[in-house]
């Protein structure tokens, strides 16, 4: 599938919930969520193959918030190939719409630089993964 055609899906299916029924983050008392709580959201998703979510493997590279409520998130996958790509834009875009003052949400996957989970990733998710 196309980068052009993967930033062009939108959510469809069954809803995708914070684990164990986590709450969402506080928003900032303007009453609107800014990147760092958004980043902390997306702890929610999780990679379907790896079961480490996307935050703690390093994939979240940016997030980026506009005043009128438009987020960019720039991300990769653990391969160009990844053939859940879309399942995960999809709970990337599902999980930070739930955020309050998200108005919409876009999925940028971009390929540099590479992945390397011994670079990117989190001790917690390194040892999850077995690297030491």
């Amino acid at each position: 599938m196309s980068e052009a055609a993967m930033r062009g899906l939108v959510r469809s299916g069954p809803p995708f919930d914070l684990e164990g029924g986590q709450p969402m983050p506080s928003p900032d008392p303007d009453g609107s969520a800014n990147p760092d709580e958004i980043l902390e959201a997306l702890r929610s998703v999780y990679d379907p193959e790896i079961g480490v979510n996307i935050v703690d493997l390093g994939l979240v590279y940016n997030v980026q918030k506009s005043e009128t409520g438009e987020v960019h998130v720039t991300m990769t996958l653990t391969s160009p190939a990844c053939p859940l790509a879309p399942v995960i834009m999809d709970q990337v875009q599902y999980v930070a719409s739930r955020l309050p003052g998200v108005e919409n949400t876009t999925v940028e996957f971009i390929w540099t630089p590479p992945w390397d989970p011994r670079e990117m990733a989190s001790e917690e998710a390194k040892a999850e993964l077995g690297i030491w």
